[in-house]
C-alpha cells in the first residue's frame, strides 16, 4: 500500500522591495523631526536664528495645532530658492563635506519638507535686492512660486498640523499643555541667544513671552526669575579649548526636580546625560537627597570636538573627549561652591526665615498695653552683659557670637544684621573638609589611638564586610580589628574627631557595604565615608559652647570651602539684614 505523499507547506511570500514616494518619505521623516507642535516651533525658530535674525515673532493658535507663525528679519531667500527649501536634504548651512564642522542650529534639511508633509505650510520671504515670493505645500503637495509683498526676512505659516496624519493628533495633549511646551522651547532658545529679541503670542492676543535684546544675566533673570540670579554665582573656566560659562545657583536654591537645569553646547540647547551627571557630581556633597541644583551653563568648544548629528531632534550630543568635558564641569562647580561667594545665603532662604518671624495677624491687631518703666540700673546691667572685647569681630563676614540658644543655635552680630548658625551642621562641614584635605595629602589622615578600644557588636555578615575593608578604612584614619564572634574593636580614630561615635559610624558603614554594592564601595566612595565620619564626630546639638568656642567656629567657617551647607546639603547658617529686621517691627 502506497503511503500518502507528505503535505508540503507553501513557503512565505517573498516581499517586494519598493521605493517609497517622496510624500511618504517626508511623513516618515516628520515622525522623527516633528513629535508635537513644540518641535515644529523649535525647528522654525532655529531656522530664523541661522538666517541671522535679530527679531523673531512667534504666534500660535490652539496650542500650535491650529496655527504656528514664525516671522523674522533675517537674510530671507530669493524666489528661486523656495522650491529647494521644501525639498528633503536641501540646505544652505553645510555642503556635506564635513559633518563634524557644524556651526549652525540646523543642517539636515528636513524641517520644512517634514512640516509640509503633515500640515499646510506657506513660506513668504524676501532677500535684500530680491523680489518677494511665496510658496505653499499641503500634505506634501507643493504648489508654484508666486510673487508676494514682503519685508526683508521670512514668514512661515504652518496651519492644521498633522491634518495629513490624523492618527498623530490623538497622541497630542490639551491645547494648554501644548502651549506650555511651546513656551518652554521659546524660553530655552531665548536663553541660548540673549542678543536676539523674541516674542510668543497666543491666538487671543495674549503675550506669553517677550524679551528684547539684552545681556545674559538680564535674560536669565527674565526667564528663570530674579531669585535665580540673586541666588546664583557666575561660572567661568577654560581648559584645552573647552570653555564653560554661565550661572549656577547656591545649594540653598535647590529644586524638587531637575526642571531648572539648562545646558547649552555651542549655543544649542541640549539634554545630555553626561552633562547632567557632571552637574549632579559638582553638587554632590552640598545638596540634600532628593533635591536638584539649578543652573544655566554654556559649554563652548571647536565643532570638531562634538557630534551633534546623533538624533534628528538635535538635542543629544557626543563629545570626542567626554572625560575632559566632565572633569572641567565638575571641578569648576566644586571650586565655585567652595569659593568666597559661598559665604552668602540665597535670597529665598533669607526671605523664608524672615517670613517665619512675622507675627500672627491676631497678634498684629492686638491693642498695645501700657508697659512698666525700666527697672533701675537696667542700662548698667546691659553694659555689663554686652561683650566689648569682640566688637571688631562684627566686621567679619559671620560676625561676633552673642549667644547660644537651645544648645544648638549660635546668634552672631554682623555689621549689616545678624547670623543664625546651626552649630552641628557647621562643625560637620568643617570636620569633613579637614578630613578630605588630610586624605589627599601624602601623609594621609592622622590617627589617634584610643586608651580603651571601643567594642561594637554587629551581625556576623556586617563584621565580615567591615573587616574586609579594614585596610581601606585605616587609610582614612579608622583602624578596626575583629573582637571575637560578632563584634569589631575600634583601635584608632582620625585625630580631627577624637570624640567619634564609632558605634553609629560602623553600623552605617556596614549597612552601606552589605546593600549589594560590594566591598569596593569604601574605595570608590571615599568622600562618602569621610562624610559619615564627620557626621558622627562633629559637635552634637545640646552641647554648650563658650564665647571663645563659638567665635572660633565662626572664624573657621569663614576659612572653609562650602561652609554654607552641611555634608547633606542643609544650610549651616542664615543671614538677616538689619533693615529687614527693622521692617518686621515697623521701624
Amino acid at each position: 500500500m502506497n503511503s500518502p505523499a507528505p503535505h508540503i507547506q507553501p513557503g512565505p511570500t517573498r516581499p517586494v522591495i519598493r521605493q517609497l514616494d517622496e510624500s511618504a518619505a517626508n511623513r516618515i521623516a516628520a515622525g522623527e523631526v516633528v513629535e508635537r507642535p513644540a518641535s515644529a516651533v523649535k525647528e522654525l525658530v532655529e531656522n530664523a536664528l541661522d538666517a541671522g535674525a535679530r527679531r523673531i515673532e512667534v504666534t500660535i493658535a490652539r496650542g500650535g495645532k491650529g496655527l504656528i507663525r514664525v516671522s523674522d528679519d533675517g537674510c530671507g531667500m530669493a524666489p528661486d530658492d523656495l522650491p529647494l527649501a521644501l525639498a528633503r536634504h536641501a540646505t544652505s548651512k553645510i555642503d556635506g563635506s564635513d559633518l563634524l564642522n557644524i556651526r549652525s542650529f540646523g543642517f539636515r534639511g528636513e524641517a520644512l519638507p517634514s512640516l509640509g508633509a503633515v500640515g499646510r505650510l506657506t513660506v513668504t520671504t524676501r532677500a535684500e535686492g530680491e523680489a518677494g515670493a511665496t510658496i505653499t505645500t499641503e500634505g506634501g503637495l507643493t504648489g508654484p512660486v508666486r510673487p508676494a509683498a514682503a519685508n526683508r526676512g521670512t514668514v512661515v505659516d504652518l496651519r492644521d498640523l498633522f491634518f495629513a496624519t490624523p492618527a498623530r493628533l490623538k497622541f497630542l495633549r490639551t491645547d494648554r499643555a501644548e502651549t506650555q511646551a511651546i513656551a518652554e522651547v521659546i524660553r530655552r532658545l531665548a536663553m541660548s541667544r540673549p542678543d536676539i529679541a523674541i516674542t510668543l503670542q497666543g491666538d487671543d492676543g495674549q503675550m506669553l513671552f517677550r524679551a528684547d535684546a539684552e545681556d545674559l544675566a538680564a535674560r536669565l533673570s527674565r526667564v528663570l526669575g530674579s531669585d535665580f540670579i540673586d541666588s546664583a554665582l557666575p561660572v567661568e573656566a577654560e581648559r584645552d579649548g573647552v570653555a564653560l560659562t554661565g550661572w549656577a545657583a547656591l545649594p540653598t536654591y535647590s529644586r524638587g526636580a531637575a526642571v531648572a537645569q539648562h545646558l547649552f553646547v555651542n549655543g544649542r540647547p541640549v539634554r545630555d546625560k553626561l552633562l547632567t551627571g557632571a552637574l549632579r557630581a559638582g553638587y554632590w556633597d552640598v545638596m540634600s537627597a532628593g533635591r536638584h541644583p539649578a543652573a544655566a551653563l554654556y559649554l563652548s568648544c571647536p565643532p570638531q570636538m562634538v557630534d551633534v548629528n546623533v538624533h534628528p531632534a538635535k538635542t543629544e550630543v557626543r563629545f570626542r573627549e567626554p572625560d575632559a568635558v566632565r572633569g572641567l564641569m565638575v571641578s569648576t562647580l566644586r571650586r565655585m561652591l567652595g569659593g568666597t561667594g559661598q559665604r552668602r545665603n540665597s535670597a529665598p532662604l533669607a526671605a523664608a526665615t524672615l517670613a517665619a518671624f512675622r507675627p500672627e495677624p491676631e497678634m498684629a491687631r492686638a491693642p498695645l498695653k501700657a508697659t512698666a518703666p525700666l527697672a533701675p540700673g537696667f542700662a548698667e546691667a546691659q553694659a555689663r552683659i554686652e561683650p566689648q572685647a569682640d566688637a571688631p569681630l562684627a566686621d567679619q563676614p559671620l560676625g561676633a557670637a552673642r549667644a547660644q540658644l537651645h544648645g544648638n543655635w549660635i546668634i552672631a552680630q554682623t555689621a549689616e544684621g545678624m547670623v543664625i548658625v546651626d552649630q552641628h551642621a557647621a562643625h560637620e562641614r568643617l570636620v569633613y573638609e579637614r578630613l578630605k584635605a588630610e586624605a589627599e595629602g601624602a601623609a594621609g589622615v592622622p590617627r589617634q589611638g584610643l586608651l580603651i578600644p571601643q567594642i561594637v557588636e554587629l551581625p556576623t555578615d556586617s563584621c565580615a564586610a567591615l573587616l574586609a575593608e579594614a585596610e581601606s578604612l585605616a587609610e582614612l584614619g579608622l583602624v578596626i580589628e575583629a573582637f571575637g564572634q560578632g563584634a569589631v574593636a575600634i583601635r584608632e580614630v582620625p585625630a580631627a574627631i577624637p570624640r567619634l561615635d564609632g558605634a553609629a559610624l560602623l553600623r552605617d558603614l556596614a549597612d552601606d557595604l552589605t546593600d549589594g554594592s560590594g566591598a569596593a564601595r569604601i574605595t570608590a566612595r571615599r568622600e562618602a565615608v569621610l562624610s559619615s565620619m564627620a557626621c558622627h564626630g562633629s559637635v552634637r546639638a545640646g552641647r554648650r559652647l563658650s564665647g571663645d568656642e563659638m567665635n572660633a567656629l565662626l572664624r573657621e567657617m569663614e576659612r572653609t570651602p562650602r561652609a554654607g551647607q552641611c555634608n547633606h546639603g542643609r544650610p549651616t547658617f542664615v543671614t538677616l539684614k538689619l533693615a529687614d529686621i527693622e521692617r518686621l517691627f515697623g521701624r
